[in-house]
């Protein structure tokens, strides 16, 4: 084990809420100070501390971060109108997934994992099998399960939940509770893709302590606190370059630097990086920093959610599900059919509708061409005729110019009598 390791597995052991410094750690392990700081920002990393201002660097309990599409038991509780028996302590835990009861004991045992939720009638032996595995049990049609279930349940800390709905019923209310979930996965907020407990900088830092920081975390972008905690500066290289260790850093940071809350969406953090053409915002409670967020985390998070199996149709989704696309050269091509969700009430092909179309294989051909991701800037279109359902028509979007920082592309629709619609986009590239 190094001597980086034995410290996190120190750490790691500590108290929750135990101070830590690094000069105590580099004492009672023998190890330098450098690699006891090194060590502690990884353990602020990893979850295991926290900076607290007055208080100093204390032991926190790590959190373990609940997916978006996950139920707890509590909330299983509230969907059936149920009530809680036993295992009261097991409540907070999530639901892996959901089980009815209606086979033979026996053969139950082979599908049950801790964190489920077996879902049975009036039936001991199932109820028992599945708190032995670190299961849940919701007993339905109103039965009450005996005091051994009851003080099984209590033992292992698994909740034993009754409700008077039947098994059918309380399968689909707990099914529908998960779909409403999923689908709350198509707006990412910056808390699901925040750094927690983020490196930062106290107002009485120095340009010093912001260059060791450089150095330890190979970061150069620091929110800049007040002895409050609250958010009062950002330090970038451009702030600090040129001024000597000692020049605090208050008087070179960036002041009232834009921070967003923890519910705002990534989209929302995303235009703002790109308008204002900055690489990190700090997310604030109550003015408190809670954490950061930087243009790589909110593409990975925007890339993630397109991978995601269970969005729902938006309106760009019901637009182009009736279109194929291929690439060519500099661009793409999008062909298919006018379909019914983009009529408008005159029974023909809405201009919305068309430029949503022509919007998206713009931004599909410096995706797929480039592979970068872009938004909209300015858009021009012009229409010359109307569109029948079911006509086919062809979308072809190529790109006629890219930069560092933007791009243009052109963007014509077709049928099989000529032209529909012409338009020029250029676009704002949010990273590469």
């Amino acid at each position: 084990m190094t001597k980086h390791d034995r410290i996190i597995e120190y750490i790691k052991n500590l108290k929750v809420g135990s101070k830590i410094s690094v000069r105590k750690l580099a004492k009672e392990l023998s190890v330098s100070e450098g690699t006891a700081y090194r060590a502690i920002k990884d353990a602020q990393l990893e979850g295991l501390i926290t900076t607290v201002p007055r208080i100093g660097t204390i032991r926190i309990e790590k959190e373990n971060k609940k997916g978006i599409e996950e139920l707890t038991f509590q909330e299983v509780v509230n969907i059936v109108e149920g009530s809680v028996l036993g295992g009261h302590t097991g409540l907070e835990k999530p639901l892996k997934k959901f089980l009815i009861g209606a086979m033979e004991v026996e053969d139950m045992a082979r599908y049950i994992e801790p964190c489920d939720l077996l879902i049975v009638g009036n039936r001991k032996e199932a109820q028992i099998l599945a708190l032995n595995c670190k299961a849940a049990v919701l007993v339905t049609g109103g039965f009450y399960p005996d005091n051994e279930v009851i003080e099984l349940a209590n033992k292992v800390e698994r909740p034993i939940i009754t409700s008077s709905y039947d098994t059918f019923t309380v399968a689909m209310l707990i099914n529908r509770a998960i779909s409403s979930k999923l689908k709350q996965k198509e707006v990412i907020l910056a808390k699901d893709v925040m750094v927690k407990n983020p490196y930062f900088l106290d107002i009485n830092s120095k340009v010093g302590d912001w260059r060791r920081l450089l150095r330890a975390t190979r970061h150069s972008k620091f929110p800049v606190v007040n002895d409050d905690g609250e958010v009062v500066g950002i330090a970038t290289t451009n702030d600090v370059i040129g001024y000597p260790d000692d020049v605090s850093i208050k008087d070179v940071m960036t002041k009232k630097p834009i921070c967003v809350s923890p519910d705002t969406p990534i989209a929302y953090a995303v235009h703002l990086m790109v308008w204002e053409g900055i690489e990190l915002i700090p997310v604030v409670e109550n003015k408190k920093l809670v954490g950061v967020i930087t243009r790589q985390d909110t593409m990975k998070a925007l890339k993630s959610l397109r991978m995601q199996p269970q969005i729902g149709e938006t309106i760009d989704e019901l637009v182009l599900n009736s279109f194929t696309i291929e690439k060519f050269g500099e661009g793409v091509v999008l062909k298919g059919l006018a379909s019914s969700a983009m009529l408008n009430q005159y029974g023909v092909t809405s201009f919305g509708s068309l430029m949503t179309a022509m919007a998206n294989a713009g931004l599909e051909a410096f995706r797929i061409v480039k592979r970068l991701e872009t938004v909209p800037d300015t858009f021009t279109v012009y229409f010359s005729k109307p569109v029948q359902l079911g006509e086919e028509i062809v979308i072809k979007a190529e790109i006629m110019e890219i930069g560092r920082k933007a791009g243009k592309v052109e963007i014509n629709v077709e049928n099989e009598s000529g032209m529909i619609a012409k338009g020029v986009m250029s676009v704002k590239v949010l990273i590469r």
